[in-house]
């Protein structure tokens, strides 16, 4: 085991983000894949040929990477079926055929599907210049005491030539009178044939396709299966009820399961795959997290690894309970040492930071995400001083809303709280979990971060300095720093301890957080903002707003993406110097079709697409609710602005354009500037401190979340002895009472 087929140029593995279960694969070199009947032929029966042909063109690359590949197929049989009823059906009378008799003794479709289905495979690979071989084998092979050393010797013989060994059970000469009923001997199909090679010729891996995603809780097609990424013996081995097998073949998972178990028992981890997918076997090879894992030192991770997500989660709540407990001057204090301990380290966090920011310049990142993990000269600063001025903030927790007397001595409060246990997910920006932090001390809360691995020393030396400032008595597991991406997906299981999921990052993390959990969460999936340049604005008031808009942070969630412009600017002065003043910045500009057929610049493939962050899509358009319409049809609901000295133009677009934050007016849209730059929507710059992100959702919180965003109500009723008892007696008063 662990020969080295990495190093020897095989799949790339990143091992900072591979599932900590899967990094095994890093070692892996010789490989059994076992295809069964369901993967190898359609509904129909007839051999799949595009599930053959990608399961070729995957061994071949395998085979080109320096892996030692060996294929166990089924398929004989049904090959063999299929063409003796073709045969039948040709040499049949009329009469035969109103009574059409099909069925044939299987040893009989074994030896006449053996010849044909080894011709495929070998038509296949030799269109990809790799040469297979086969090997047919019977249960009463294993038992010469001899075979197993001149099976090695013949099998190895061929890897080193870098031949594809092709085993399958020689069905037409099996001892067994019904070998799908006859679970005796050494193996009784090729799932445990495939098990049993694994361990005779020393694999590191045995892949088992399958039609279906992996090892479910219950019948795939029930609702509330759900698949296993894990096997644990002793945890699923009595918890899973089979559903029926597959139409075809004659194992099932129940024979898949068991074959695996076999294997892993003896030291070969098996994963269990769907074999429709056209690149599973490259993605098991990645360390990706699909179909189920079977591994002799599966218990021990998953006993430690849930105990750890569900313990991290669950020590977060009880000491933020103990925090919400204390008077607003302790939690005060807490956030002004922390500030000074930022301070005090600030040369040590650079440092860190440094070194991060080298690495993934090495490691050829974008600039824009490099630009957004530097800590550069004055941002402790800045960050301290946005520390102090949440720390001075009006206490949010227990704040009264609203007081109403029901009743005579029964008085109804609303008050703020905090959410409980908050989960944030961010990308790339290690002032952002400084941020995060202090807002979650504030309002009472207890965080779990987890920062993107491009960022992880900075990460962890601001954890260290903040959690060292959070006094005992509270408990410095109030914030948990996640630092395996594997986690991640048994955090966002817990609905029951995790109250609020915050992903901070691009449209994919997001979507793929909110598709991932039942906690609620709180985010924005894109970040498209757009400045209108009205035909009545005033240029050198658009020409700052637009070059600030873009130029000041490019790689910002609230940097201008589109830029639309009033048909009757073009041609003018003022737009022609705007433009010229984005490209002497650097800033790439696409047209939609009218601006690229006017300017004839490079034309955009789609309003909705966010190129690099210097990047500007053009576009003209006819008047102001053109203008509402194109944002309203291919915006993100971020952060969009106007710019015009025509106050009904400017009323129409605040009014009407969806986005999350609303200037001059409080209407139905969410966010909309007149005569400002998108680079205003941030928490720190409308006083809220900072922000744990931007929410472009229509619940709970839009715009900037701050200290209010990460807080609930709860309802408290004082009485005297009332009681409802049909509503008799009781003279409800419902008066507005002063606040306390």
């Amino acid at each position: 085991m662990g020969r080295g087929g990495i190093g020897g140029g095989g799949v790339p593995v990143d091992m900072e983000t591979v599932d900590s279960t899967r990094a095994f694969v890093r070692d892996v070199k010789r490989i059994i894949i076992k295809v069964g009947t369901a993967v190898v032929t359609g509904q129909n029966g007839r051999l799949a040929m595009g599930r053959l042909g990608s399961l070729c063109e995957q061994i071949k690359q395998l085979n080109f990477q320096g892996y030692e590949v060996i294929l166990v197929t089924s398929g004989a049989v049904g090959v063999g079926r299929q063409r003796l009823q073709y045969r039948k059906l040709i040499h049949s009378s009329f009469a035969d055929l109103q009574n059409p008799q099909m069925h044939f003794d299987g040893k009989a479709c074994a030896a006449v599907g053996q010849s044909g289905l080894m011709a495929i495979y070998d038509t296949l690979f030799s269109q990809l210049d790799v040469t297979s071989s086969q090997l047919l084998v019977t249960d009463r092979d294993f038992r010469d005491p001899n075979f197993g050393d001149q099976l090695r010797e013949t099998v190895f013989s061929l890897l080193d030539l870098k031949v594809v060994p092709l085993f399958n059970e020689n069905d037409a000469i099996s001892t067994r009178r019904q070998t799908h009923e006859d679970p005796s001997g050494l193996f009784w199909d090729n799932d445990s044939l495939a098990a049993l090679l694994a361990v005779e010729l020393n694999a590191d891996l045995l892949i088992i396709l399958s039609d279906v995603e992996g090892l479910y809780s219950g019948p795939p097609s029930d609702p509330q299966s759900k698949i296993i990424h894990t096997y644990i013996n002793e945890k699923h081995g009595k918890l899973i009820n089979f559903g029926a097998k597959s139409s075809v073949g004659r194992g099932g998972m129940q024979a898949k399961v068991a074959a695996a178990a076999n294997a892993a028992s003896k030291g070969v981890p098996v994963v269990i795959a769907s074999g429709f997918a056209t690149d599973n076997i490259i993605k098991v090879l990645k360390g990706e997290k699909i179909g189920t894992l079977f591994h002799n030192a599966a218990n021990s991770w998953e006993c430690s690894k849930g105990a750890t997500a569900r313990e991290m989660a669950v020590a977060a709540r009880d000491c933020s309970r103990r925090l919400q407990k204390l008077p607003s001057e302790y939690r005060k204090k807490i956030l002004l040492d922390i500030a000074d301990a930022l301070e005090a380290n600030e040369n040590l966090i650079r440092s860190e930071n440094e070194a991060d920011v080298e690495a993934a310049q090495a490691a050829g990142y974008e600039k824009s995400l490099v630009a957004r993990m530097s800590l550069k000269p004055g941002k402790i600063t800045n960050l301290a001083r946005s520390i102090r001025a949440i720390a001075d903030m009006e206490d949010p927790i227990a704040h009264t809303l609203k007081r109403t007397e029901v009743a005579k001595d029964l008085v109804f409060e609303k008050t703020y709280c905090p959410l409980g246990v908050l989960l944030i997910i961010f990308e790339s920006r290690p002032d952002a979990l400084v941020q995060i932090a202090s807002l979650a001390i504030r309002s009472g809360n207890g965080l779990l971060l987890k920062g993107g691995k491009e960022a992880m020393r900075s990460n962890a030396i601001l954890h260290k300095i903040i959690t060292s400032a959070i006094p005992d008595d509270v408990g410095k597991k109030l914030i948990g720093l996640v630092t395996s991406k594997d986690e991640i997906a048994d955090l966002l299981m817990l609905d029951d301890v995790i109250d609020l999921v915050i992903p901070r990052g691009s449209k994919n993390l997001v979507s793929q957080i909110k598709a991932s959990t039942k906690i609620p969460v709180l985010g924005h999936a894109d970040g498209i903002c757009h400045v209108y340049i009205d035909k009545s604005a005033d240029m050198e008031m658009a020409k700052r707003i637009v070059m600030d808009a873009k130029v000041d942070y490019p790689a910002a969630c609230n940097a201008m993406e589109t830029l639309l412009v009033h048909k009757d600017l073009n041609k003018s002065e003022g737009l022609d110097d705007l433009l010229v003043e984005l490209e002497k910045e650097g800033v790439v500009i696409y047209g939609g079709p009218v601006a690229h057929d006017k300017l004839k610049v490079p034309k955009v493939d789609s309003f909705r697409h966010e190129y690099s962050s210097m990047a500007c899509t053009l576009e003209f358009v006819d008047d102001v609710q053109s203008a509402i319409d194109h944002i309203n049809r291919y915006g993100s609901a971020h952060t969009d602005c106007i710019i015009t000295t025509d106050e009904k133009a400017a009323e129409a677009f605040l009014q009407q354009v969806d986005s999350i934050m609303t200037f001059l007016l409080n209407c139905n849209s969410a966010a909309v500037f007149h005569n400002a730059s998108t680079r205003f929507c941030d928490g720190t710059r409308f006083g809220l401190g900072a922000e744990v992100g931007i929410s472009t959702g229509r619940i709970h919180a839009r715009g900037p979340v701050g200290v209010d965003g990460l807080l609930t109500t709860r309802c408290i009723l004082r009485g005297s002895g009332q009681v409802v008892n049909g509503d008799k007696g009781v003279v409800y008063t419902h008066k507005d009472l002063p606040l306390q």
